[in-house]
């Protein structure tokens, strides 16, 4: 077996999906900053990420083609400061969430240290298509045998000039 998920032949396309899972997997092992994935409706999901000490101006939001990144990076201001404990992390992040196809964002808003992501999936349309069964297309005969057919606007041009001239 060659390893690889959809190694399937059944599994026609599907090379994208597992290179989504590949990135997915290197990029679950950083734990920082922590967060949770809420569901909140059938098709409604909630990201929280425990930003504290990070402000608005310090975080990014970008979708990038099917992944959500987000980055968060603090600006020391001018203040030296003594520490005698810090505890806080002021490191920079990026944290990536892989999305599913038609997957969108609703919004974000940070509140409390806790930077919320609503994420929803709209309801698709069911689609219904018909695919025409034709015959084999036939051997057509030498168009020197072929009976001359005039088109049906030219016909029609020909009736009109002939109520014209009368």
């Amino acid at each position: 077996m060659s390893g690889r998920v959809f190694g399937s032949p059944m599994f026609l396309g599907f090379d994208h999906l597992e290179q989504m899972l590949e990135r997915a997997s290197k990029g679950a092992s950083d734990g920082y900053p922590p967060y949770n994935i809420e569901q909140m409706a059938s098709n409604k999901l909630r990201i929280t990420l425990a930003v504290a000490g990070f402000r608005m101006d310090d975080l990014q939001i970008t979708q990038e083609d099917n992944q959500l990144v987000i980055r968060g990076r603090q600006v020391e201001e001018g203040e030296e400061r003594i520490y005698l404990h810090r505890g806080i992390a002021s490191r920079q992040f990026q944290k990536a969430f892989v999305l599913a196809e038609g997957i969108e964002i609703g919004g974000a808003w940070l509140d409390n240290g806790l930077l919320h992501i609503d994420l929803f999936r709209p309801q698709p349309e069911v689609r219904v298509k018909r695919i025409e069964i034709r015959q084999p297309a036939q051997t057509q005969a030498p168009a020197a045998s072929a009976p001359a057919i005039k088109p049906r606007a030219t016909q029609m041009l020909h009736r009109v000039e002939d109520i014209e001239s009368n």
